[in-house]
C-alpha cells in the first residue's frame, strides 16, 4: 500500500486533548497539532526537566494547559469534560526503565491507574470520538527474539516499567470490550486504539538515563559518555514518525473505522542498530572523536534485543517511517546545534515538522 500522510484539512478546528503534553513527545505533538490548526488542550505535570522542550519551544502559547496528575481522577474528569474534545491522545507516563526500579509504585500508579483514569474520564465525557492511548514497545513479553514482535504476541515485562505498559494494554482491552465495544458504538461513539512505539528520539529530549539524551548532554558538556548496555538493540525512530502514525490512526478512528480500534506497532521495521553504534554515530555527526566508558556499578536488568513488526501499520494505515536512524541522528544534531547557538527553538521545531510533512507527502506521490 502506498504510504499515506497526515491530512491537514482534517485537523483544522478539531478539538484535541493531550495528556503528558509537557513531556518530550507531548510537546512535539502539541506543536504539530497547533501547526495543523487544531484547538489543543493539555493536562500534565510541570515539565519534567531543566531545560525542557515545552518551555524552550513555547508550546503553551497556542493551547490551553492544566497542570495536574493523571492520578487525580476528579481533576482529570473535570478538565476533559470542560474542554469537550473530539480526539484524545494519552501520552502521560513514567517512561524511564531505570527509574521504574527506583519508583515501582509510582510507575505502576501512573502508567496503569493513570491510563484507567483517562479512559474513565472519556467514558463519562460527551463528544469524544477517538482515543489513541500510547503505551510502549516494551509491553511485550521479551523472548530476546531476533525478529519483531507482532501485535498479537504475549504481553509481559521483566522490569516494572515494561510490566506497567503491558498492564495498561490489558486495561485498554478491557475498556474497549466492556465500555467502548463495536456492538454499542452507536451509543457510546468512542473508538479506542493503543499505540506501541519503539525508542523515540529527537531534538529536545532531556530525560535522564536514556541513551540519546545522555549522549547529547555529554557532547554539549565535553564529557566522556558512560554506556550501560552498548550491545543492546532498540527500534530507534525519529519522534515525528510515530507521531505521524498516531495522527493517521486518530483520523481513521474519528471517521468511524472500527477495524482500527485495536493495538498498533509503530517502529522502524527491519533496521537494527546497537546503542554503541548510535552513540558513536552521534559523536561523528557532532564532529568529535568517540570516547565512552562502561558503567562500573551493577546494572538492573534491561532487555537486550527488541524489534517491532510494523507490517500491520504499513498494510492497513499505509504508514512507514520517513527517516532511517542516520537521518534521525542528523536532525538531532541540527536541532541541538541550533539550541546551543540560542536560535528560536519553536521555529526550529516547526521547520522540522514542515520538512517531515513534505517528506511524507512526497512518498505518497512517488
Amino acid at each position: 500500500m502506498t504510504q499515506r500522510s497526515v491530512t491537514p484539512k482534517f485537523w483544522r478546528g478539531k478539538r484535541v486533548f493531550i495528556t503528558g503534553h509537557t513531556g518530550f513527545k507531548g510537546s512535539w505533538l502539541a506543536l504539530w497539532l497547533q501547526q495543523l490548526g487544531a484547538e489543543v488542550a493539555g493536562y500534565a505535570l510541570e515539565p519534567p526537566s531543566q531545560p525542557n522542550l515545552f518551555s524552550l519551544a513555547r508550546v503553551a502559547e497556542k493551547m490551553q494547559t492544566t497542570h495536574g496528575d493523571v492520578g487525580d481522577l476528579t481533576l482529570l474528569q473535570k478538565t476533559l469534560a470542560t474542554f469537550k474534545p473530539d480526539i484524545v491522545f494519552h501520552l502521560a507516563a513514567q517512561s524511564v526503565v531505570r527509574r521504574s526500579y527506583e519508583e515501582p509504585v509510582r510507575t505502576f500508579a501512573t502508567n496503569v491507574l493513570g491510563s484507567v483514569h483517562l479512559m474513565e474520564a472519556v467514558r463519562h465525557a460527551q463528544g469524544v470520538r477517538a482515543v489513541v492511548m500510547v503505551t510502549s514497545d516494551k509491553c511485550y513479553q521479551n523472548q530476546e527474539w531476533v525478529w519483531g514482535y507482532r501485535e498479537r504476541d504475549a504481553l509481559g515485562g521483566h522490569d516494572p516499567y515494561s510490566s506497567s505498559k503491558g498492564c495498561a494494554e490489558l486495561a485498554a482491552a478491557s475498556y474497549r470490550h466492556a465500555f467502548f465495544s463495536e456492538a454499542e458504538h452507536a451509543v457510546h461513539g468512542v473508538a479506542l486504539a493503543t499505540a506501541r512505539a519503539g525508542n523515540v528520539i529527537g531534538g529536545g529530549d532531556w530525560k535522564r538515563d536514556a541513551l540519546v539524551p545522555d549522549t547529547v548532554r555529554a557532547l554539549l558538556a565535553g564529557d566522556t559518555l558512560t554506556l550501560r548496555n552498548p550491545q543492546s538493540t532498540r527500534p530507534w525512530q525519529f519522534v515525528l514518525d510515530p507521531l505521524r502514525g498516531y495522527l493517521m490512526l486518530a483520523e481513521r478512528l474519528y471517521d468511524g473505522d472500527l477495524s482500527c480500534a485495536e493495538a498498533w506497532n509503530f517502529g522502524p521495521g527491519g533496521e537494527v542498530r546497537t546503542a554503541g553504534w548510535v552513540a558513536a554515530r552521534l559523536h561523528a555527526l557532532w564532529g568529535r572523536a568517540y570516547a565512552s566508558q562502561s558503567a562500573t556499578e551493577a546494572q538492573p536488568h534491561e532487555d537486550t534485543l527488541l524489534q517491532l513488526d510494523v507490517s500491520k501499520a504499513a498494510a492497513k494505515l499505509g504508514w512507514e517511517t520517513c527517516l532511517d536512524v542516520e537521518g534521525s541522528l542528523e536532525r538531532i544534531v541540527s536541532w541541538t546545534r541550533a539550541f546551543e547557538a540560542g536560535d528560536n527553538v519553536q521555529r526550529v521545531c516547526e521547520a522540522q515538522i514542515a520538512e517531515h510533512m513534505t517528506m511524507a507527502e512526497e512518498a505518497v506521490r512517488a
